[in-house]
């Protein structure tokens, strides 16, 4: 009898436990924010010249950079990189379009991401490159080149070559020929070879760092230098 009187008693405190604190109004657990989606490029267009805006100087004009509405998306955060001096412009803005001073007859390259209240998730637009058209240019140069293999920050393993590979634009459409500058030291000036072609084998070996860089030259002997790419072989 005793047994039974316990069990009883326990089994009454685990009810009132579980019981709680009665109902809790039934709160509606939060929708997921949707992630935002990428937004594509309008203008300016993306291997051109761009020869329209407000010319502010000699030195200086005003673009108006433009692209689509994304999905899900509160914000968008513009990036216009100059490719001369590596330096970047970055706004935040809620509309689709954005005036933006820039040096005329500089190459640019932009994108944009797309952001969204409540997550920290992004979506990064294409990169589009262009040139600002400067006071009576009528060639200019290439734009710099862009590595594609082995990619920047690469790990690649143990081999004994391998082939450097990268893009090349230019708005008037002459490029000549390409120079790769490669070695261990991180400001490369040794010359590896001179091709019409967008890649190069080199030798190479285990457990060293390798930089490397493209000068590009078109048809009027104008050059671009590209950034200097690094990639370790392990």
């Amino acid at each position: 009898m005793k047994t039974i009187y316990k069990l009883t008693c326990i089994s009454a405190l685990m009810l009132a436990s579980c019981g709680g604190g009665g109902d809790d109004g039934g709160a509606d657990t939060p929708e997921p924010i949707a992630a935002p989606k990428s937004t594509t490029l309008v203008f300016p267009e993306n291997n051109t010249e761009c020869n329209e805006g407000t010319i502010v100087s000699n030195r200086q004009s005003s673009v108006e950079f433009s692209w689509s509405d994304a999905v899900d998306t509160d914000s968008y955060e513009i990036n216009i990189k100059n490719l001369n001096t590596g330096n970047s412009i970055t706004k935040t803005v809620t509309t689709t379009s954005e005036a933006v001073i820039i040096d005329r007859g500089t190459p640019y390259e932009w994108f944009v991401i797309s952001k969204a209240s409540g997550t920290t998730e992004t979506a990064t637009s294409a990169i589009w490159k262009f040139y600002n058209q400067g006071i009576g240019t009528e060639n200019y140069a290439p734009f710099p080149a862009d590595a594609i293999n082995p990619a920047r920050g690469a790990t690649i393993a143990t081999t004994n070559e391998v082939s450097l590979k990268w893009s090349g634009e230019d708005v008037d459409d002459d490029i000549v020929d390409y120079e790769i500058l490669f070695g261990t030291d991180d400001t490369p000036t040794t010359s590896i070879g001179v091709t019409t072609e967008t890649t190069m084998n080199t030798n190479v070996t285990t457990n060293t760092i390798y930089y490397w860089r493209v000068i590009t030259k078109d048809s009027e002997n104008n050059t671009s230098t590209s950034e200097i790419f690094e990639f370790k072989v392990e």
